[in-house]
């Protein structure tokens, strides 16, 4: 994609959501550091909905320790891989604390550092704490910029790179959050929603889905399909019995 065409991409996605954040409810670096390593696997809203008691009583690490591993396991036992996340969130809690004083560091390599931190959570909580210009690049992100043509890489640390490289002001802070949401509730995995995309004609991804009222649905092709099939059937009956007709009345000549 051209450079103009990467601007007119990011300008629309701006105009259609002007202030883009993550999902992920938190008070603080702290707990949207413990969310977004929760949220790994995971849905933002199946976190939220784990996390939210939790949340309204425990904002610190030192608080993240007194309630213990068994108890925050029992919490977010609806959240997948649930058992390692919970050592991770209070390993990482004893870290801050033993290492920064309880806060959350500000720099990649120091939050790569702690348990359970890759560099697509360090980069979500740079941005999204400390309004650092980070591209985290997650499934939807990886998505979207493959299959738009927008930064296409086979790695994610490919893609990052790119969109380092060519994502332009005044777009750069939010324009992972654009990403995201776009292939969240637009550029959907199984099927992208191409026909109301407001970056449709900018897009290399062909063919493009139409609208649902002019998509034959699975099943109507499946019984076109049966019909078809039916017709065919009862030519060939039809046909059969003729011949058989046909050589039933023929008379038999003796020698």
């Amino acid at each position: 994609m051209k450079r103009d065409e990467v601007f007119e991409f990011f300008r629309r996605l701006a105009e259609a959501n002007p202030s883009p954040t993550t999902e992920l409810e938190s008070t603080n670096p702290y707990t949207l550091l413990v969310a977004v390593v929760l949220s790994a696997q995971a849905t933002d809203a199946s976190v939220n909905l784990a996390m939210r008691p939790v949340f309204a009583r425990i904002t610190r690490p030192k608080q993240m320790l007194a309630l213990g591993e068994e108890r925050l396991r029992e919490a977010i036992k609806t959240i997948g891989l649930f058992n390692t996340k919970a050592k991770n969130v209070i390993a990482l809690s004893q870290t801050l604390i033993e290492r920064f004083g309880g806060e959350v560091p500000r720099t990649r390599e120091e939050l790569q550092s702690l348990p359970g931190v890759g560099r697509k959570t360090a980069n979500v909580v740079l941005n999204t704490a400390f309004g650092e210009e980070t591209f985290a690049v997650d499934t939807h992100v990886f998505r979207v910029c493959n299959r738009t043509g927008l930064a296409p890489g086979k790695t994610v640390d490919e893609v990052e790179a790119k969109l380092d490289r060519l994502v332009p002001q005044p777009f750069r802070r939010d324009a992972h959050h654009w990403l995201i949401l776009h292939g969240r509730y637009t550029c959907k995995a199984r099927l992208p929603e191409c026909w109301r995309c407001p970056v449709v004609d900018l897009c290399r991804y062909k063919p493009k889905t139409p609208p649902p009222e002019e998509r034959v649905k699975p099943s109507a092709a499946r019984t076109g399909s049966r019909g078809k099939s039916a017709t065919r059937t009862a030519k060939v009956q039809t046909a059969s019995r003729r011949t058989a007709n046909r050589s039933r009345s023929r008379p038999i000549r003796l020698p």
